[in-house]
């Protein structure tokens, strides 16, 4: 029986730019975290948000936004991402490794909380010597940059590493998942110890085109795979705040 609450975090990058305010105010009622995804065409081979988008949806969020720094230089970043309004700052561990406390400490400066990304090729290793020091541990279950790719299996085995890591240590970081989180994964992530789930396209936006009804059959899906795994209710799953 699985106590714990789970949360969600649609990927703003997938929803539909001409609905932004129906959907931000939608989503304010019923999700946990905004992702926002920053990627520089450098680090990765896309350009998508930017603090500026932040910084205009910040007066009506009314959850926590997390932005997703998929870029180079993360230190160029971090003072622009946190002014605009963001509360989650998540580098990648291979941005960061050669200055990595310096970069822990310049976020928390900001009052925004850490997190820690780690792409499928990544080890945990690579983070255990400021693992204590981060707030969230974002484990890529695709390669980062676009929206849609296939799932990979074998990261699995990392999420529940990660996890098992947490628990033996009495760690406080949240374990979110990011890449293909939908109907076809959700029972395995489950069981492999995901807490936080980042929805984008496949498991939420393209569902259907009113967000209220995609919302609605993303939690019947996501309620089907707590089942499917014998749990018995899910009441206390789902934030109505």
């Amino acid at each position: 029986m699985y106590k714990l609450k789970f949360k969600f975090a649609p990927s703003l990058m997938c929803m539909n730019f001409l609905k932004l305010k129906e959907q931000i105010e939608f989503l304010n009622t019923k999700a946990d975290f905004f992702h926002v995804d920053i990627m520089d065409g450098h680090y990765v081979r896309n350009i998508t948000l930017s603090p500026l988008f932040i910084e205009q949806i910040k007066p009506i969020s009314r959850i926590p936004i997390d932005a997703h720094l998929m870029v180079d230089d993360p230190l160029f970043m971090i003072e622009m991402v946190a002014k605009s309004g963001a509360d989650y700052i998540t580098v990648h561990a291979e941005t960061i490794w050669r200055e990595a406390f310096r970069i822990i400490s310049l976020i928390k400066s900001y009052n925004c909380r850490v997190g820690i990304a780690l792409n499928p090729s990544t080890s945990v290793e690579q983070i255990k010597y400021y693992i204590h020091l981060i707030d969230k541990i974002t484990i890529m279950t695709v390669d980062p940059g676009f929206a849609g790719q296939p799932f990979i299996e074998e990261m699995l085995r990392k999420i529940s590493e990660v996890k098992n890591l947490k628990e033996r240590n009495n760690y406080n970081f949240l374990i979110e998942v990011d890449g293909s989180c939908n109907k076809k994964t959700f029972k395995n992530l489950i069981e492999a110890g995901t807490e936080v789930f980042v929805i984008g396209s496949s498991g939420l936006f393209s569902l259907s085109e009113d967000i209220a009804n995609a919302w609605e059959l993303m939690q019947k899906d996501f309620s089907n795979a707590l089942q499917d795994i014998n749990i018995k209710t899910a009441k206390g799953v789902w934030n109505e705040e």
